[in-house]
Formats: structure tokens, sequence, C-alpha cells
């Protein structure tokens, strides 16, 4: 027997890991990220606690909501709507990133081979960078982050 008490806290902590576990799993599998409804379904807890556990994961930089709900827009490196950045995976299965940066980590997140079919922010023009066995092959670019790292957060949407 543990002489570990169990806190609200430390219980609040374990509901917000297996709410996150959920959303990543469901997202990368569907594609879609989870309503709340959907999370507390498979779940098996109550959709209160669940929208409770997507503002505590939103404020700490777990998931990104779209604005004024709680529908998830981004769970780094996923993103639930097209961008520039589409990762088209081995297994046939492709995802949409947020930036160059996270279409590089669905791969390293998954372990597989991927296409990534980007375009450029300033000129548009299509980009392709490919990754085997874990590594970028060789490819012609320079990757620009407009906003220093340390502001993202400011506005992680435009960043």
């Amino acid at each position: 027997m543990s002489n570990i008490a169990v806190t609200p806290a430390s219980e609040q902590a374990l509901a917000d890991r297996d709410v996150r576990l959920f959303v990543y799993r469901d997202f990368l599998a569907r594609g879609i990220p989870p309503s709340v409804a959907d999370t507390a379904r498979a779940l098996r807890i109550n959709a209160a606690e669940v929208a409770e556990s997507y503002d505590r994961l939103a404020a700490g930089h777990v998931i990104v909501l779209r604005q004024g709900t709680r529908e998830i827009l981004m769970a780094a490196p996923l993103s639930a709507v097209q961008t520039r950045f589409r990762v088209a995976l081995a297994d046939g299965r492709s995802r949409w990133a947020n930036c160059i940066w996270d279409a590089l980590g669905v791969a390293a997140m998954l372990h597989q081979d991927a296409t990534i079919h980007a375009s450029c922010g300033d000129c548009d023009e299509a980009l392709t960078l490919t990754v085997r066995r874990g590594q970028l092959e060789q490819a012609d670019g320079v990757v620009h982050f407009a906003v220093p790292a340390a502001r993202w957060w400011e506005d992680i949407v435009f960043t």
C-alpha cells in the first residue's frame, strides 16, 4: 500500500494527463481533434470536467483552443485546419502541421518516413522536404522565424 496521499490537485493532474493523451492519440488517429463530448465519452468522465481540463491544458500551452470555444485548433505539432504544411506519412495518412518545425515533428512523433509539402510564406513557392529513417534528406532552403521563440505565445496562431 502506498503512503502517497492523492490530493484534489494530483487528481486533477492525472485527469489532465489522461485527457491530453486521449487528445493526441485521437487527433493522430483520425486527423481531427476530439471534441469535449468525444473525450468525455471515450474516457467515461463528465463533460464539464473535460472542458475544465481543456482550459487548463490551453493555459499550460499544451493545446490551443479556437477563440471563445473549447474546440481544439492546435495540439502541437498538429493543426486542426489546413495550413501551408501537409505531412504525407509513409502509412498513407496525411496530417496538417502548424509550421515547418511542427511538420518535421509529426514525422518524428510517429517515427515514420514522410514527405512534407509546404509553401514559402514570402513568395508562395512550393517546397518539398523528405524525412527517411528519422533524417531530413538534403534540401535547399532556409527556415526563417519572423518572431523570436520567446514571443511565440504572444500570438501563437500568427506565429
